[in-house]
């Protein structure tokens, strides 16, 4: 993770990808402030947003200035899907993950931006743009959350009583309310996009039990944070999720934060 610990050590470099991803989250403010979000269907019958081409073009037009070298994998553009056959290290992003939260006007959206390293992610920034709070961090570094002008470190907290899961009610299917059951007494935690990784890396909540469908992109910035913050996240067999796939779904996972 030689590239992650050059980033976090460049004070510059990283206060400019901070500066980035928070100017990513404007241009989707920009279209959430207006009447025509130019919604259009992609092949997998997902929405697509003007908001998040927008966000797209910000993040790649600053990464190839500030990172020549590195390359980027975005979920706005298919053809790079083809870089992580040929790089070990690459940029992952969801210009705006949490376009159906967008389109309902929630506010449970964010921008997410990962360092892929050797399959994992090493380092990832997240934004909340309705409220432009920041949160960073990776496995072996630490997390970080820029809050209201103050910045904190968050840390994961012991497992609580009754355990704390984190779910969204459009994924509450069979197998997810099976889990949650064996957990015994629970306390449902509402939330969005990759806010439910970040919950528990503020230690609001405790589990979140992905049983349904995501893509690597939806995943990579919140698992580097969570796991900088002392939690994990793994598939259910308990191996490690894995990076630049030939299929960037990802299996069914559990994202924890003390076990």
């Amino acid at each position: 993770m030689q590239r992650a610990q050059s980033i976090l050590s460049d004070e510059a470099l990283l206060r400019d990808l901070q500066q980035l991803v928070l100017q990513a989250g404007q241009a989707i403010m920009e279209v959430y402030s207006g009447a025509d979000f130019g919604i259009e269907q992609k092949q997998d019958d997902s929405p697509v947003t003007k908001a998040d081409l927008a966000a797209h073009h910000v993040l790649v037009a600053g990464l190839a200035t500030l990172t020549p070298d590195i390359a980027i994998v975005s979920e706005e553009d298919a053809k790079s899907l083809q870089v992580p056959a040929k790089h070990h290290c690459y940029w992952l992003i969801d210009p705006l993950d949490g376009t159906k939260e967008f389109i309902n006007r929630n506010g449970q959206f964010t921008v997410n931006l990962a360092l892929i390293e050797n399959h994992r992610p090493s380092f990832g920034l997240v934004s909340t743009p309705v409220d432009q709070t920041l949160y960073w961090g990776g496995r072996e570094f630490g997390c970080w959350r820029a809050l209201d002008g103050q910045v904190s470190t968050l840390q994961t907290q012991p497992r609580a009583k009754p355990v704390r899961v984190v779910a969204s009610k459009s994924h509450l299917n069979e197998a997810t309310n099976a889990f949650i059951s064996s957990l015994g007494e629970t306390e449902i935690v509402q939330a969005g996009s990759s806010l439910k990784f970040l919950r528990i890396a503020e230690g609001q909540a405790d589990i979140y039990p992905r049983l349904a469908p995501t893509c690597e992109w939806d995943t990579a910035a919140a698992q580097a944070i969570l796991e900088g913050a002392g939690g994990s996240v793994t598939q259910v067999s308990g191996e490690p999720l894995a990076y630049g796939k030939a299929d960037i779904l990802n299996p069914h996972f559990i994202a924890y934060g003390q076990q």
